[in-house]
């Protein structure tokens, strides 16, 4: 079986994945249980389908009136989406998602909900049935730790949305079954998922993938994903912070009291991901200053992937995220507020460090600024095969009239800025060619953050350094006659926790993880207000610009509840036993 027809396979099933259905859906395909599981290839086959989803949350929504949109990022401080209010980004940042919409009205792109549930009913079929397939024994073992890190996969997409959720653990449901559950405690959901991937961890231990496995979960993958969980549950949302007076129901949403110790846990997660030796940043500064960030997302094969999902050639990302002078439909733009969290290219802050420009804020920026932004008067791949200048510049209080296709009107939803971080910067969408990709779900480079974050706020942010200066020189940026990449000497923990959830911000920018970042942190009704800002940029010579803030269109309505998404009405009324999250 070669690779490229599991890759295929997976893709043809994605409009399979699309499709919505009751909590624990019974029926998957047209074979039936027997058809499938007494034959290995259909048991694979059917494998490969719970893999399908995995990236649900990360890659474009396929929402058909837009051509695809932004994912989760889009509804944060970071990027504007398209205005839309059938696109869960938007949906959400203007307060209108509620238990009677979250899964089929507003918002249903990104079902948080159904997907996973199905998934879950997926694995625990296939669990129930492994011992009658027709494998060896090291192959069952393998795909039982498979399914157990997918099983809680899906889980922990649903406990940082909504809190603690009914843990189903092996039961199958059959399609006639009355199903009436509670939901787990918060505290009983971490502690399964992380025992789920204990087991799992074990099982795939010293297995090794190739040919057509590769891109399977791996050993690694188990110990990352439970750094990852482990780093939400330390966190102020699910660390004691529950938004409600009810005790009862405030274990059903966080740990009824905050731990300092959690963060140690945390950090002792991410430490033995680490320590495994098995995973480095990517780094090429030789091409150019910070290339090794930018090439990492057009590799499938490299050495910071953890767990990631294979695509077949193409050019996805080029065709959403690219601005319309090169035939993209800029569904996620970035916003100014992201723009300035970039320091300079010597590790400082633009309002500390003396390389910044007024005149031209994106001269000495961390390379990482110029491989996440495409920005005014960049030059760029163009259609017809050559680099242009992209012009993001408005023509109202301009002396030249912008007549490209890329002109900011504040009606159209730009910000100044399209994406450039994960495209290939030898494509337009209107171009030949295709590029190698695979969307990172977990890479390295977040496990070096997660230690940064959870050994900092147990009490020890001097073994942050470490890793914060490792992302930073893979960036690009100069280390200075201290070796520090800009970093201040000394910081307290009140001070490295700022500038970690900064440097989180930008280097993980765009990949799936801020939604999920201003919500455990708490800030999201800070960060949430009012509107996002855009850089407003105007020309008032051949080569002289002005450069601006302003509000984007898009309202942001943020209120306390929405820390969490609601449970979907449907399923209250179907499970009475499920209690509805704080606000709702």
């Amino acid at each position: 079986m070669k690779r490229n027809i599991i890759i295929l396979l997976l893709l043809s099933l994605i409009v399979v994945a699309c499709k919505k259905s009751d909590f624990l859906e019974d029926k998957t395909n047209a074979l039936t249980e027997e058809a499938v599981f007494t034959d290995s290839i259909q048991s694979i086959n059917f494998l490969n389908r719970i893999y399908v989803d995995a990236g649900f949350s990360f890659g474009p929504s396929r929402f058909s009136a837009a051509g695809g949109t932004g994912n989760t990022e889009a509804a944060t401080d970071n990027a504007e989406g398209i205005n839309n209010l059938s696109v869960f980004s938007d949906a959400y940042v203007q307060g209108i998602i509620s238990p009677s919409n979250v899964t089929t009205g507003f918002g249903a792109d990104k079902d948080f909900w159904n997907g996973p549930y199905k998934n879950i009913r997926r694995v625990n079929l296939m669990l129930s049935k492994l011992p009658q397939i027709p494998f060896a024994e090291e192959t069952k073992k393998r795909i039982r730790g498979e399914l157990h890190f997918l099983r809680v996969w899906y889980y922990h997409y649903m406990l940082v949305a909504f809190g603690g959720v009914p843990l189903i653990e092996d039961k199958v449901y059959g399609i006639n079954d009355i199903i009436d559950l509670p939901r787990s405690s918060y505290a009983d959901c971490v502690t399964y998922l992380v025992g789920e991937l204990n087991g799992a961890a074990a099982e795939l231990n010293g297995v090794i993938y190739k040919d057509a496995d590769y891109g399977r979960v791996t050993h690694g993958a188990c110990l990352a994903l439970k750094s990852r969980i482990l780093l939400y549950a330390a966190s102020p949302l699910f660390n004691g912070g529950a938004l409600t007076s009810d005790p009862g129901l405030a274990s059903l949403v966080s740990y009824p009291t905050a731990d300092k110790n959690r963060w140690q846990l945390a950090a002792d997660a991410a430490e033995a991901v680490i320590n495994l030796n098995r995973y480095s940043l990517n780094v090429d500064n030789a091409t150019r200053a910070g290339y090794g960030f930018y090439a990492v997302f057009l590799k499938r094969v490299n050495s910071e992937y953890i767990f990631a999902y294979n695509r077949a050639a193409q050019k996805e990302f080029e065709a959403y995220f690219l601005p319309p002078s090169r035939s993209g439909a800029a569904t996620m733009k970035p916003t100014q507020s992201l723009a300035a969290a970039f320091p300079m290219k010597d590790g400082k802050p633009s309002t500390e460090s003396p390389l910044y420009s007024a005149a031209n804020p994106y001269l000495n920026r961390d390379p990482r600024f110029d491989n996440s932004f495409i920005y005014n008067g960049l030059s760029y791949m163009s259609n017809n095969g050559t680099k242009t200048q992209v012009l993001t510049y408005s023509s109202v209080g301009s002396s030249i009239a912008n007549t490209t296709a890329d002109v900011y009107t504040g009606t159209n939803k730009s910000t100044g800025y399209y994406s450039r971080k994960m495209l290939d910067e030898n494509l337009t969408n209107a171009t030949s060619g295709n590029t190698e990709r695979a969307w990172p779900l977990i890479r390295y480079a977040e496990i070096l953050l997660n230690y940064a974050e959870a050994i900092n706020e147990a009490g020890e942010p001097a073994k942050a350094y470490p890793k914060l200066v490792e992302l930073r020189s893979r960036a690009g940026i100069l280390p200075g006659t201290d070796n520090l990449y800009g970093l201040k000497a000394n910081m307290n923990a009140d001070e490295m926790r700022e500038v970690i959830r900064n440097e989180r911000r930008i280097e993980m920018a765009f990949e799936d993880q801020r939604w999920n970042d201003i919500r455990r942190w708490k800030i999201a009704a800070t960060v949430l207000k009012g509107f996002n800002t855009v850089q407003l940029v105007t020309r008032t010579g051949t080569s002289t610009y002005n450069y601006a803030v302003a509000n984007a269109v898009r309202p942001l309505n943020f209120r306390d509840a929405m820390y969490l998404l609601p449970l979907p009405l449907s399923e209250i009324q179907k499970m009475p036993k499920m209690r509805q999250n704080p606000g709702y």
